[in-house]
Formats: structure tokens, C-alpha cells, sequence
């Protein structure tokens, strides 16, 4: 078996990538991915067993994570990080095999070993997503693996802040072990649905970490354009790296920008006492290729929503956490927890300013403690009929030029209707001038992907304020765009959740197959997303001329 990914919304021709990922990644990064994957299930069955005596720790339970959040896309093109974790990880294995005894024989990913490299290539080819050949089950089995990554994203960066939850960890144990084993179509149904339940508790422990670090994120107006100094761009989503990074700089001339998904950091409290703390810079993770080259000055990638690395800043982009590139510096954390950014602060202080793109400002920080704040004022808003409906417009942006559905969709929407937003997706109008309702913007950003829990407390406060019994009688509309694992466990989320009638584009994932389609469809009433006039009419109940 060669290469076969279909994990993001980009697999080729909407079926599955099979000789290089759209993302970058080659047949080597792919194989080693999904070894890595198959050794985390091996540890998932021990893990499973030692979660039920109580005997499972945190540290298991964290390497399964980060390593999950290795694989997702555009994370790690790194061979030698990959082997380094398959490495660790069959350390591991084999010390929970002397933990845990098992009356039946196991799952060979629980019991396979080796050290050698060239098996390591072998093993890789026969155990990827291929290695199931029913095609509904393999379509459930990996749509749990890609929530799970998602899920592990946000734990991580949970973790880092000292925020972790055992039972989560179990899950994670019970539900990769689960992909190993015998199970029917509904009893993989059920897990998917478990998978999205656990899903909203990782997002709430991810929500507590930010805000108990950072305080509760707040109306924030946030200069786009660029200052006289020179900069460091820092994209992804790792806040800690973002204090760590602000506090190393302070006081020696440079500033501070924040790119992509990191434009949420402008919204909390403590980063605001910064005074070198600047702005934005630039869009969504798909520009960086031109947005980097642009901004001059070193660039920290903290997170996933990175491509392959251009010549035109190569010599000036570093990766930490568990990003990687080759060739690429990469920052480790030091055995006292912290990072040194110093080479990226002497890199930038002989750096030209940040060539600007664009001036002005955007408005965000609608996370749901600011929401509550003027909770009275929406919900008069509502009752008065000044807002008619609220279109959740959250997830990924991209680089298909089906994506500028969002644009117009964003630009045609009633001006009695509120589009509350989270994740990268925003980039596609947040720059709109789409005015206000009664002085309420009418794009709410939340702030990051994981902050899509703030929509789901926002819709449960809308619940009850409007004495509504089903979450689906609100006025809320869905119309998420999806790119990569993070997005699919928020989808996941709002499946536990109970929500009907998502529009999911700009296509449906490969990796659902269309039985698993009908299942969905069914039963939470999954659609893709149409034209852009139709969906306005079905959404809205209008009739356009």
C-alpha cells in the first residue's frame, strides 16, 4: 500500500491523496504518520485497561495527545521529528505491556516492536488508513481519529497552561482502542457521538486554561496596519507562546504582531499591557507563503496552519511545539517549562519594519463572558426583532476559490442578521464593513477554532433567555467551513449537542462515505453547502428576484 490521506478538505479530487498531500507533505511524512498513529492505538489498549483500574497518569496520557497533534495538517513535515515520536513511543508501549496483562490475544499494534528504520518504512505501508477495507467502517473508524486529533490540539494547549483532565485522556484511550477492535456500525456511531461530547469538555478545560491565564477576552479594536520598528509575525494558536514571546521582547525595540489564527490574542487582558504589542498582520495561514515574505522581520510558528517553507523567509521562520519543518530551527522547551525566543529577538532587532498591506482596524473579542456582558442588549435586539438571525459562519479558511461563498454569502446576508464567527473562516469578511445593529457589530468573532466553545455558551444563554425548549428552535442558522481535525471535532461538538441542519462546505469530506453521509444526513440533517442565492432563501425563508 503507498500514500493515502484523506484527512483535510483538500485530498485530492475530493477522494484521497495518494502520491503527495495538496498540503505538502510526501509518501515518507504520510508512512511515518501513520505508524505513529498505529503505535497510538498499541499504547491505547494498555492505556484503556489502566484508565479503568485508575492507574493511567497524565504523562501517557499527554505524549498520546501531542503526538495526535503531530499528525494533524499542515503540524509537522519533519521525518526526524516523526521517527523521534514513533521511537518514544514504542518506550512506551513496551513499558505499559509490563503493566497489563491480557487474557486474549491482542491487536498486533499492541504488540509490535522494532527499532529498525526499515521496518519502520514496511510496517508503515501495510498499516495506513487503507489497512481497514470496509469502507464504512474505515469512514467511521478515522472520522473518530481525526476528531480525536482535533480534540488533542486543544488539550495540549490546555496542558501547557497546567489545565489537564485524566477522564479525558481515558477517552482518548478508549476511543483509539476502539478503532482496533470488532465493532458494528452503531456501536461506531454511538462512539462518534461520545467522541463529540468529550469534545465540548476539552474545549471548556481549554476555555478555562485561557481564561484563568489570561483573563476573559474583550471588545478589542485591532490595528492591521504596521508601525516604524522592526517585528516578529507569530502565527498558530499557542498563547503561552505568545506570553513567553511578549515578555522576552519588551523594552529593546521591536514589536509584536500577531498573524492568522493568533489575531484572538489581541483580545485578552494580559496581553494588552504590552506596550510593543502591535497588531495583526496579514490573513488567513494560506497567504503566509506572500505575507511573510512581506513582514521582513523572523517568524515563530507556534502551531499547525503552516506550509511548506518558501526560500524567499526560509532563513527566518522557527517552529516549537509540535511543529516542524526540515531545516527549519525549531525552539524546545526547557526542562524549567520555559522557551528561549532570544535568537528570534536578536534576528528581529536587525530586521527592515514590516512592509504594510493594509491599514485600519477590525473589531473582535466576542468571546462569551463579552457576549453575557451585553447579553440584555442582544436579546432585547431579538424580542424587538432588530435581529432576525444569527449565522454561525465558524471554522477554516482555504486556499479553493469556492471559499468566496463565505464572502458573499457574508455580503448578501439580510441587515437584520448577525454572524457569529470563530477560527481562521473569519478572514473570508472580517475586513467587511457590514455595520451594527443598534451599536451590536454584525460579525461577533469569538476569537480561535477552540474557541467555538464561546458559540456553543452563547446559543445555550440565547436558550434560555428566549425560553426556548430545543436548541434547534433558535434563531441560528449553521454554515461552517471545514479545512482540517480541529474543525471536525467542533462539527462533532455540535452533533453531541444536538444540532440540526448544518450547511458544511465548500465540500463534504472525503472521508465520509456516503452511507456514512446517510447516517448523518438522517439523522442531524448534514447538507452541503449550495449556491449562495439558495442558501440565503433556505436560510432566511426569503425569496430573491
Amino acid at each position: 500500500m503507498g500514500m493515502f490521506c484523506y484527512q483535510c478538505q483538500e485530498a485530492a479530487r475530493n477522494t484521497g491523496c495518494t502520491i503527495k498531500g495538496v498540503c505538502g507533505k510526501d509518501e515518507t511524512t504520510a508512512g511515518l504518520q501513520d505508524l505513529l498513529i498505529y503505535n497510538l492505538k498499541g499504547i491505547a489498549l494498555y492505556g484503556e485497561r489502566l484508565y479503568k483500574k485508575g492507574k493511567l497518569d497524565n504523562a501517557t496520557g499527554r505524549f498520546v495527545a501531542e503526538s495526535l497533534f503531530a499528525t494533524i495538517t499542515n503540524a509537522n513535515f519533519d521525518n526526524e521529528r516523526f521517527t523521534k515520536l514513533i521511537n518514544e513511543a514504542l518506550t512506551i508501549k513496551k513499558a505499559l505491556k509490563g503493566l497489563v496483562s491480557f487474557p486474549e490475544p491482542q491487536h498486533e499494534c499492541a504488540t509490535w516492536f522494532s527499532t529498525s528504520e526499515e521496518e519502520f518504512s514496511l510496517k508503515a505501508a501495510e498499516v495506513g488508513v487503507l489497512a481497514t477495507e470496509n469502507e464504512d467502517l474505515r469512514s467511521l473508524r478515522e472520522l473518530i481519529i481525526y476528531g480525536l486529533k482535533g480534540m488533542a490540539a486543544y488539550l495540549e494547549h490546555a496542558a501547557v497552561l497546567n489545565q489537564e483532565e485524566i477522564k479525558i485522556y481515558g477517552f482518548i484511550m478508549e476511543a483509539l482502542a476502539a478503532t482496533t477492535k470488532d465493532l458494528s456500525v452503531d456501536e461506531l456511531v454511538n462512539l462518534v457521538l461520545k467522541t463529540g461530547e468529550y469534545a465540548v469538555d476539552a474545549m471548556a478545560l481549554l476555555d478555562k486554561a485561557n481564561t484563568g491565564a489570561y483573563g476573559n477576552p474583550e471588545i478589542t479594536e485591532v490595528n492591521i496596519g504596521v508601525g516604524n520598528r522592526p517585528g516578529i509575525l507569530i502565527s498558530g494558536h499557542d498563547l503561552k507562546d505568545m506570553e513567553q514571546l511578549l515578555e522576552q521582547s519588551k523594552e529593546v525595540g521591536i514589536d509584536i504582531y500577531t498573524h492568522s489564527e493568533m489575531l484572538p490574542a489581541n483580545y485578552y487582558p494580559a496581553f494588552k499591557k504590552f506596550d510593543h504589542f502591535y497588531g495583526n498582520y496579514g490573513n488567513a495561514w494560506w497567504k503566509q507563503d506572500k505575507e511573510f515574505t512581506s513582514f521582513n522581520g523572523p517568524i515563530l510558528m507556534t502551531t499547525n496552519c503552516m506550509i511548506p517553507v518558501k526560500d524567499s523567509y526560509k532563513d527566518r521562520i522557527f517552529t516549537t511545539g509540535m511543529t516542524g519543518f526540515p531545516g527549519v530551527p525549531h525552539i524546545e522547551t526547557g526542562k524549567d517549562g520555559k522557551k528561549d525566543f532570544n535568537k528570534i529577538i536578536e534576528m528581529a532587532k536587525a530586521s527592515a519594519p514590516p512592509t504594510e498591506i493594509e491599514t485600519g482596524s477590525i473589531i473582535g473579542g466576542f468571546a462569551h463572558a463579552q457576549v453575557f456582558a451585553i447579553a440584555d442588549k442582544i436579546v432585547d435586539a431579538v424580542k424587538t426583532g432588530a435581529i432576525k438571525k444569527f449565522v454561525v459562519m465558524a471554522g477554516c479558511d482555504g486556499r479553493q476559490n469556492g471559499r468566496n461563498y463565505y464572502t458573499d454569502m457574508a455580503q448578501q446576508m439580510p441587515d437584520d442578521s448577525v454572524i457569529l464567527t470563530a477560527g481562521c473562516a473569519k478572514y473570508r469578511y472580517n475586513k467587511l464593513n457590514l455595520g451594527d445593529i443598534d451599536g451590536i457589530p454584525r460579525v461577533l468573532d469569538a476569537g480561535q477554532c477552540n474557541d467555538s466553545y464561546s458559540l456553543v455558551m452563547i446559543a445555550l444563554k440565547l436558550k434560555e433567555a428566549l425560553g426556548v425548549e430545543d436548541i434547534n428552535d433558535l434563531p441560528i442558522s449553521y454554515d461552517i467551513a471545514w479545512y482540517e481535525q480541529k474543525a471536525v471535532i467542533v462539527l462533532l461538538a455540535l452533533l453531541y449537542l444536538g444540532v440540526k441542519g448544518i450547511r458544511l462546505g465548500p465540500t463534504l469530506p472525503a472521508f465520509l462515505s456516503p452511507n456514512v453521509v446517510k447516517v448523518l444526513i438522517d439523522n442531524f440533517d448534514i447538507k452541503p453547502i449550495g449556491d449562495v442565492k439558495s442558501d440565503i432563501e433556505a436560510i432566511f425563508n426569503t425569496v430573491t428576484v
